[in-house]
């Protein structure tokens, strides 16, 4: 039978070749491709077997680190525990702002950071604010604060200026007012020195003058101010003159003679200082 359609398959060829385009066939043949045809059909659409075609998903990427939010100072965080050697100024001011690592914070009214110019050659360090200080939030405002104001113009500068030539800076140990302007306890200093510290490395001053026994003290762990004064010492590198505080002065404003003899050797002191700024 596969013959026999086989041949009739090569009729219908040539002829369609030759262009007749319908034949006459007979009912067997008829017969034959009909069953022909099916058989093809079915072997076309055979389904092919499926293969796993996935549809790919995105890479993973790794969730992106969260920013490091800034460092502030915090309430009840000592100021030594801070990356202070970090901090420029505005960090610094903020630091100083919000610290409440001391009993001191809780009766102040304005933090003292320190006034003056940053680029400053001359630096006046001080024991803490006043009464009048804590009103205002700046440093020597008061009686002491004016006759601190009287001697630096004596010497050439100016605490208003900007010029760092002939400008100071000046600040204290400690940042808050003791109260009744008690000096300030080992505590109190340790919590506040290293702002201080953060200061002076910023500032890069070119001589340092110390006020009284108690900047003397806490700066550089030296006691006596009547031995020390008017002899250099040294702070990292930077040439300080230790000299009385100008509070100490006023003790004496209605006994002339020794108010006048005591001046003089600040005024000897300052002198030396002087000509150290010269030399620089």
């Amino acid at each position: 039978m596969s013959e026999v359609l086989e041949e009739l398959k090569q009729i219908l060829a040539s002829k369609k070749t030759a262009g007749i385009e319908s034949v006459w066939l007979s009912e067997q043949n008829r017969h034959l491709l009909k069953a022909e045809i099916p058989a093809k059909r079915q072997q076309n659409n055979t389904p092919e077997p499926r293969t796993a075609n996935p549809i790919p998903l995105p890479p993973l990427t790794p969730a992106p680190k969260p920013a490091k939010p800034p460092v502030v100072a915090c309430p009840g965080i000592s100021a030594a525990q801070l990356p202070l050697n970090q901090y420029g100024w505005e960090e610094l001011l903020q630091a100083m702002q919000n610290c409440q690592a001391c009993p001191l914070a809780q009766g102040r009214k304005h933090v003292v950071c320190g006034n003056g110019c940053p680029q400053a050659r001359l630096m006046f360090i001080g024991e803490g604010p006043g009464e009048e200080e804590d009103k205002q939030g700046i440093a020597f405002v008061g009686r002491a604060g004016q006759m601190l104001t009287h001697m630096i113009q004596a010497m050439g500068f100016d605490r208003n200026s900007n010029n760092p030539k002939d400008a100071v800076y000046i600040a204290n140990i400690v940042k808050c007012r003791p109260p009744k302007n008690r000096n300030p306890s080992e505590q109190e200093a340790a919590a506040c020195l290293p702002f201080l510290q953060r200061q002076i490395a910023l500032i890069k001053p070119q001589v340092i003058v110390l006020l009284g026994a108690v900047a003397l003290h806490f700066l550089l762990k030296q006691t006596g101010i009547t031995k020390c004064r008017g002899n250099w010492l040294d702070y990292q590198g930077i040439p300080v003159m230790p000299t009385f505080h100008p509070a100490y002065l006023l003790r004496f404003e209605g006994q002339k003679n020794l108010f006048t003899s005591e001046k003089r050797k600040v005024w000897n002191d300052l002198q030396q200082v002087m000509a150290k700024l010269k030399i620089c």
